[in-house]
């Protein structure tokens, strides 16, 4: 009867017309309820899909409800108008807040919310059009003792482009954050078991087996199947778990499955439970934890153990990345510094807290660039300023100008790490340190030590406040082995005095940067072309002319000259210097090289379709994201990648080898490493057929684990 009651409510209250009103163009509003249509994308190609979401501002007090609302109110519906040939797919459904009233439990939101609906483009869509889509969102906005439905119609016009899009700046990461984590189906098996008066519910496999799942909450997809306000407790086993549910009279009218969702501590799942016995090893290992009513995991703001573990792993990631090999040349001249203020404490330690303050502060720069272009809706990952051609460029030229200096061509300071003469040698070597520090971030960039990408991954989706802390962690755990030392009387004690030795060491140490420049000039010219790179060893010729010249004149004032000529020669010379190096940053870059095979597998560029096809033939799919200017990626390839055996695992499993080359900027890898929560390379997928969800591989990968892998996957 009170069911009855509350449904006569509802559809008289539908009788009512709403008091929506336009305010600020698309945004609709009510007093309860103010609602937009938004893009996840800035744009949309003709022929792909295409995510929009109804955005909901609820007002305090108020709220909207989930597609099984509970035991009161309406889900939300959609009804669209749309151009010929473009359709609108189901709602994705977040994950809905538990709303207890009194004795009633609802399933809903508040605050703000998202409800994404993915739309197809037509796929003669012109570019430089629009596409008009408008859509009459019914809504059951209600308070703890009345329910409105409002309806609005909201309209949105979508650009229709060539390529990839970047996210919305104001709203592409949030709704590609409930895309990413909406609950859909893992590959759980489960059972609703039903007794006299009760129901159990178990689940097994995927992520449930073999730990415990924590508080888990069952959400069914229809009303009347469970009492909705009933406590749900349960165990686990090594399988997975099991749920003991309190029936409600629609459980036994039930004729298939009860589908729904599980709710646990490891993730959201979309499940299907079938009528029959318990599934074997659900129970056993341990009672489950209650699941607290309010916002579900997933909705809520990142906990703050989440937070702590990724700021471990930052600190632990950057103490690894000492021993990358592409910050070698950089540390190595840190340590001979080291060396040469050895016996002079104070000083060694102002320029260890210099190197500290200038790694910390180039961290702090980079991640400050990198969220701040997430937020403008850019796709960038971490390593975005070595996809630049200019940046990789002034890269090159200035490791070749620190490598001339170690070599005694020309003096920027009279040890291997003061600034002697100059602007900075007012300065002293504090700023030399600083800038050695600024320099060890910059060129680290390549080098993705373990843990730093998961690291950096959880960082990018947390507020900013932390993500700039993690940063700092990882900059922390660079720069921490040279700080300890520099602060430990007792370890600088134990180093060599200085001596001719240091010069030796000093002139050795070059040839680590000169090996740099090379590279970053190999960098280069894989991103621009042959012409670019022969530009740019034009430059770097005039650079080292320049310098040597400026060493001359360097020379002449020593003995009391003035040496204004050699000098002079010695500017005109740098100048023509950056302006090759210009030219060559302004040329036309090259069509990008196809995969080499030189790596030794047969390849193919890496997409989302090329992946599809390869699985839709049932062959497996390894997946090589990587960039030239990526050490760690190089290293991979040159070794576990290359070698007989795993040529032969791939032949073995009939697998499809792609890359996907991060060199240059590529919108779209961009989107595919943050998918799988990376914000860098090297990432290694391997799909196999008949599974939703790749297999990812270490960044350190061994012959072993490639050949493992390919042969699970081909079984």
């Amino acid at each position: 009867m009170i069911r009855l009651l509350k449904f006569l409510v509802l559809i008289g209250l539908m009788l009512v017309p709403s008091l929506a009103a336009a305010q600020d163009g698309s945004v609709q509003r009510t007093e309860r309820i103010a609602a937009e249509l938004v893009p996840m994308s800035q744009w949309a190609a003709p022929g792909s899909t295409a995510i929009v979401a109804v955005r909901q501002a609820i007002e305090p007090g108020w709220h909207t409800y989930w597609r099984n609302p509970g035991d009161s109110g309406g889900p939300t519906t959609l009804t669209w108008t749309l151009p010929a040939e473009a359709t609108a797919g189901d709602i994705v459904w977040p994950m809905p807040e538990r709303q207890r009233l009194k004795t009633l439990m609802n399933f809903g939101y508040t605050g703000e919310v998202y409800l994404p609906v993915p739309v197809t483009i037509p796929a003669d869509a012109r570019a430089g059009t629009t596409l008009p889509l408008t859509v009459k969102a019914l809504f059951f906005v209600c308070s703890a003792d009345m329910c409105v439905p409002d309806e609005l119609t909201l309209s949105l016009d979508l650009p229709i482009r060539d390529g990839a899009a970047p996210l919305d700046r104001r709203h592409g990461a949030a709704i590609q954050r409930i895309v990413q984590t909406a609950p859909r189906p893992a590959g759980l098996t489960a059972r609703i078991t039903l007794g006299e008066g009760s129901a159990t519910l178990t689940a097994t496999g995927g992520a449930l087996a073999g730990r415990d799942p924590g508080p888990s909450y069952f959400f069914p997809f229809e009303a009347g199947v469970i009492t909705h306000a009933a406590t749900q407790s349960g165990g686990y086993g090594p399988q997975g778990l099991t749920l003991a549910l309190t029936p409600d009279s629609g459980l036994a009218r039930t004729p298939g499955p009860v589908r729904g969702v599980l709710s646990t501590a490891v993730g959201n799942f979309e499940i299907s439970a079938e009528v029959g016995p318990p599934l074997p090893g659900t129970s056993g290992s341990g009672d489950l934890a209650p699941a607290a009513e309010g916002r579900p995991s997933g909705n809520e703001a990142p906990s703050t153990a989440g937070f702590v573990q990724a700021a471990l792993f930052a600190l632990l990631g950057g103490l690894i990345l000492n021993l990358m090999p592409c910050v070698f040349p950089i540390l190595a001249m840190k340590a001979a510094a080291l060396a040469g203020s050895a016996h002079d404490a104070p000083r060694a330690r102002r320029d260890g807290l210099a190197f500290l303050a200038g790694v910390l502060g180039a961290f702090l720069l980079l991640a400050g660039v990198l969220l701040a272009l997430r937020a403008a809706g850019q796709a960038a990952g971490w390593g975005f300023q070595l996809q630049s051609p200019a940046v990789i460029a002034g890269l090159a030229l200035l490791m070749l100008a620190v490598g001339l200096n170690l070599s005694g061509v020309f003096h920027v300071g009279a040890g291997l790490q003061g600034v002697g003469s100059g602007p900075l040698a007012r300065l002293g070597g504090t700023a030399a340190a600083f800038l050695t520090g600024v320099l060890a971030v910059v060129v680290a960039a390549p080098c993705t030590a373990p843990f730093m990408a998961v690291a950096l991954g959880s960082a990018l989706l947390m507020p900013w406040p932390m993500a700039l802390m993690v940063f700092l962690m990882l900059g922390l755990g660079l720069a921490l082995p040279y700080v300890l030392v520099s602060l430990t009387p007792g370890l600088l004690s134990r180093l060599p005095r200085p001596g001719p030795w240091m010069e030796r060491l000093k002139g050795l140490l070059a040839f680590p940067m000169y090996g740099a420049a090379l590279w970053l000039a190999w960098v280069f010219g894989r991103q621009t072309g042959g012409d670019a790179l022969g530009l740019l060893f034009a430059g770097g010729l005039l650079l080292a002319l320049a310098v040597w010249l400026l060493g001359l004149a360097q020379a002449e004032r020593a003995v009391g000259r003035r040496g204004v000529l050699l000098g002079l020669s010695g500017v005109v010379a740098l100048v023509l210097s950056l302006a090759s190096a210009a030219m060559a940053v302004r040329l036309p870059a090259e069509p990008a090289p196809t995969p080499d095979s030189a790596a030794g597998l047969a390849s193919a560029p890496w997409s989302t379709g090329a992946v599809d096809a390869a699985l839709a033939e049932g062959r497996p799919v390894l997946v090589n994201f990587t960039a030239d200017w990526c050490v760690t990626c190089k290293i991979n390839e040159g070794g576990a990648l290359t070698s007989a055996r795993t040529r032969e695992a791939l032949r073995a499993a009939n697998a499809v080898y792609l890359v996907a080359d991060w060199t240059r900027r590529d919108d779209a890898i961009t989107a595919e490493l943050q998918r799988h929560g990376r914000s860098g390379v090297p990432l290694y997928l391997l799909y196999t057929p008949g599974k939703t969800e790749p297999r990812i591989l270490p960044q350190l990968l061994t012959e072993g684990v490639v050949v493992e892998a390919l042969a699970s996957a081909g079984n």
